[in-house]
């Protein structure tokens, strides 16, 4: 049949790549499509996300996810070549600082146990460690800091293209298209429809659209609990060159920078008034005056000049049922994936995510179960918190 395919994958940011890149490697003979409505990736969360990977989590599947990813990492260029072309994802492990206050301290200690006892190698640090170790830190109002050696920051587009270049030369086919339509009969998928009208034929679609999964899945009566959150982040160059370089540094209320070179950094917050909606890609540097500087001088009180030179925003798909992924089969719908809801963690759990789903797919019995998050949670109303204090 024309246009008939094994697997449709509706999305063709880092998670859909991933696992196009999975499936194929297992079958060469798979039939795969691609299907990304903006091959720019102009609004894509996967380009226009920080592109952190931590082993930080409270929730055991989230640490061996990213324990996961960072044996990717290491191995990342060589798995990717394609011919003599190797991705060049530049991959620096500065390490990430989580500092704690008092309401923390208690999920701070935990996450800490858990994560060591996986083999992690996170470190407890006093305030007093924390500033003879980074002098620009002010840690008068903390009580501590978590800090992962191996946890760090890449290129994403880099890790994107990375992915999406193999899953090609594997035989997976891109299509830049705009899906308008999951086709389904009473109990199973049928395809796709694109807006151009074309029907493209899978018994098995993956709809991993990023902020757009619960749109497309509420065109067939199903609603998950995810909202596309604009999340800004703003580009700054400070005064001053910190003489030890800083990791990735999370202050108590979920505040974050990353030394990017010398004096200049990234900055953002996630906030309760951050605009919902998936259209609104602007960012506005008064957001960064008025919201976020007057607390980064508490807690960094040589970054009382500075200034902004650039910035962006992009969309969080914050699941609002419990903060982590929605993977694998909608119960009662065979041939329906979901990947979704990652809340603003998707990036790093790419490597992970796309293998789990596409042994599932190919009924595999997965190497890391995740079936903590299936969507049957969602339905059964059984939250998987990261924890009750969670910052990003």
């Amino acid at each position: 049949m024309k246009n008939q395919y094994d697997v449709i994958l509706v999305g063709g940011g880092v998670m859909g790549c991933a696992t196009a890149y999975y499936l194929l490697k297992a079958d060469r003979s798979l039939k795969v499509a691609i299907i990304e409505k903006d091959g720019t990736y102009a609004r894509s969360s996967t380009t226009l996300s920080d592109g952190n990977i931590r082993v930080q989590f409270n929730v055991k599947q989230n640490i061996l996810i990213s324990q996961y990813g960072l044996e990717m990492l290491a191995r990342f260029a060589e798995d990717m070549a394609v011919g003599d072309d190797l991705p060049d994802i530049a991959f620096r492990q500065q390490g990430d600082l989580f500092i704690f206050d008092e309401n923390g301290r208690y999920a701070a200690e935990q996450g800490l146990k858990l994560q060591n006892s996986l083999g992690c190698g996170i470190e407890l640090l006093t305030p007093a460690e924390i500033e003879n170790r980074y002098p620009l830190l002010n840690m008068e109002n903390c009580a501590g800091g978590t800090f992962g050696r191996q946890e760090g920051t890449m290129d994403p587009h880099a890790v994107l293209q990375g992915f999406k270049n193999k899953a090609i030369a594997l035989g997976a086919k891109f299509i830049e298209a705009e899906v308008a339509q999951v086709l389904v009969t009473t109990t199973a998928v049928a395809g796709i429809r694109l807006a151009a009208g074309d029907i493209l034929h899978a018994k098995i679609v993956v709809n991993c659209a990023g902020a757009w999964v619960p749109q497309l899945a509420s065109k067939i009566g199903i609603e998950l609990p995810i909202e596309p959150v604009k999340r800004q982040v703003f580009v700054l160059e400070t005064a001053v060159t910190p003489p030890t370089p800083l990791p990735l540094t999370v202050f108590p209320s979920g505040l974050y920078i990353i030394q990017e070179h010398g004096s200049h950094f990234l900055c953002a917050k996630s906030m309760q008034n951050d605009p919902v909606g998936f259209d609104d890609f602007s960012w506005h540097q008064q957001k960064f005056m008025d919201d976020i500087w007057p607390e980064l001088v508490e807690y960094v009180p040589a970054f009382d000049r500075l200034k902004v030179v650039s910035g962006w925003a992009g969309l969080y798909a914050v699941n609002t049922f419990d903060g982590n992924a929605i993977l694998g089969e909608w119960p009662g719908l065979s041939g329906l994936y979901l990947i979704g809801g990652f809340s603003g963690h998707g990036f790093q759990q790419c490597f992970a995510v796309g293998r789990y789903i596409s042994e599932l797919i190919l009924d595999n019995t997965p190497t890391l179960d995740l079936s903590i998050f299936s969507p049957q949670r969602i339905l059964d109303n059984s939250p998987v918190y990261e924890n009750q204090h969670k910052l990003v």
